[in-house]
């Protein structure tokens, strides 16, 4: 189903802001078929001058796009690795601070909890923690310019609940976004009833400068892909609970057998499983039903942390 900001959009162009028309002008410059690059790309379509912000902030004096990303580990090292590797300035911020062990930044990557000035693109990436997510969010909101899209994990609340949390709603949406989702080439986008056209094209245009394309989803809990694989893995613990299969013969059955790139319980393990709970336990909340249960054993191991390996040796 096509979003209905953009059947809107199509029948009848912006042409009621200075950013809109500007938007439409550069669009029709960009059909070439020539590979885009990334600075010029995002600070085109926005009419912003190149990126430089004050020394006095002290992190960073670049004519390059600047991206802002804050939210959960791993999702932010891996969208940060991405981006610096297409050519963007990058500054991070986590909810909780990395352990040593997480910390193997490239050195591009700056950390900063202020959020600079003149970002052309900020991506918020909480699953878990919506109380974080909300105070990020808002404060995302004050510092960016009009301009400047927000990109948010919307996989555990709508992009539309999270755009009732600032003004400028338009900037506002939704990405579909967990640990290894990053190494996919399309990227599910889920706009709100606030979403203009000028937005998508904007969102759309920065993906495609980090090697993805995007495909628009509805604005729902769970989106497409985190939905389906959540409740493959919900099944898997289910089955491992009933004694129907041990964790590795489950995992060989769906890559041999349906051709999976990873079995259930080895991509659980990989995403995180409190992510993965974080995932079942939204879709339960908001649809009420049974079909929506989370296995016991699953919400064992990711409120306790141990791994279903560590169980089955006992």
């Amino acid at each position: 189903m096509e979003h209905k900001a953009l059947k809107k959009n199509k029948k009848k162009p912006e042409k009621n802001t200075k950013t809109a028309a500007k938007v439409t002008k550069t669009s029709s410059k960009s059909t070439k078929k020539e590979a885009p690059k990334a600075p010029s790309l995002i600070t085109e379509k926005f009419d912003l001058q190149k990126v430089e912000v004050p020394s006095s902030q002290g992190i960073y004096k670049s004519n390059k796009a600047l991206v802002y990303l804050v939210g959960e580990a791993p999702m932010v090292e891996q969208y940060a690795e991405l981006c610096i590797a297409h050519g963007y300035n990058v500054c991070a911020s986590w909810n909780k601070p990395l352990t040593e062990k997480q910390n193997t930044l490239s050195s591009g990557i700056k950390i900063s909890s202020i959020v600079p000035e003149n970002i052309s693109v900020a991506i918020e990436l909480t699953n878990i923690d919506i109380l974080s997510k909300k105070k990020n969010i808002e404060r995302l909101a004050k510092a960016l310019p009009e301009t400047a899209p927000i990109l948010s994990s919307s996989i555990t609340v709508t992009a539309t609940e999270q755009s009732a949390w600032i003004v400028g709603k338009h900037r506002l949406v939704g990405i579909a976004a967990l640990p290894t989702f990053i190494d996919k080439s399309l990227v599910e986008i889920a706009p709100t009833i606030y979403t203009p056209m000028a937005t998508l094209e904007v969102v759309s245009r920065f993906f495609l400068t980090i090697g993805k394309e995007i495909e628009i989803v509805q604005d729902r809990i769970g989106m497409v892909l985190p939905r389906i694989l959540c409740q493959v893995i919900n099944e898997a613990a289910f089955a491992i609970t009933e004694d129907i299969a041990a964790p590795d013969d489950i995992d060989k059955a769906l890559t041999l057998g349906m051709h999976f790139p990873r079995g259930p319980i080895e991509w659980a393990e990989q995403i995180g499983l409190d992510q993965v709970y974080a995932v079942l336990t939204a879709l339960h909340t908001d649809l009420q039903e049974e079909r929506y249960s989370i296995a016991a054993i699953l919400r064992q191991m990711a409120l306790t942390g141990i791994w279903w390996k560590q169980l089955t040796t006992h």
